[in-house]
């Protein structure tokens, strides 16, 4: 297993940034690499993703969610294993530390390789970066789950 740790401070309340969270199926407006996601309980989700040219499918599950806090997953079945989580820190009244960890198996030889030349690492930072510069041009959230998982 490999992992990953990356933050972003953005311009939004913590509210306003665990929100947008949990509406995983915007997802692919600021993940490169997602093509689809949806949400099917609660609980699980359904993801497609190309990256890299390989095309993959799988579910997660939602294993813990607090509003306000937390959000961790893990995948339980599909093409891709990998597990994490994504911290909400309130910096201010308008400022916000989200923070990802992710552990993630590499499959074959390519996938290896680019974890070691850490595709993955910046793939999380962009991914985060786009996540800010979404959000604040958005000025609020999409919508909000406030249920505790």
């Amino acid at each position: 297993m490999s992992q990953v740790e990356e933050s972003i401070e953005v311009d939004v309340p913590v509210r306003t940034a665990y929100n947008q969270w949990t509406q995983f199926e915007t997802f692919p407006e600021f993940m490169e690499g997602v093509q689809r996601i949806e949400q099917r309980t609660d609980k699980l989700t359904h993801w497609v993703t190309k990256i890299g040219g390989v095309e993959r499918e799988f579910d997660a599950t939602i294993t813990e969610q607090i509003p306000d806090e937390r959000v961790a997953w893990t995948t339980v079945d599909g093409q891709a294993r990998q597990a994490g989580v994504v911290t909400f820190h309130r910096l201010g009244d308008a400022r916000t530390k989200v923070m990802l960890q992710l552990d993630y198996d590499p499959e074959g030889l390519a996938e290896t390789v680019g974890d070691k030349l850490g595709f993955v690492k910046r793939q999380v930072s962009g991914d985060l970066g786009r996540f800010k510069k979404f959000i604040e041009q958005r000025g609020g959230e999409t919508g909000a789950w406030r249920g505790a998982v």
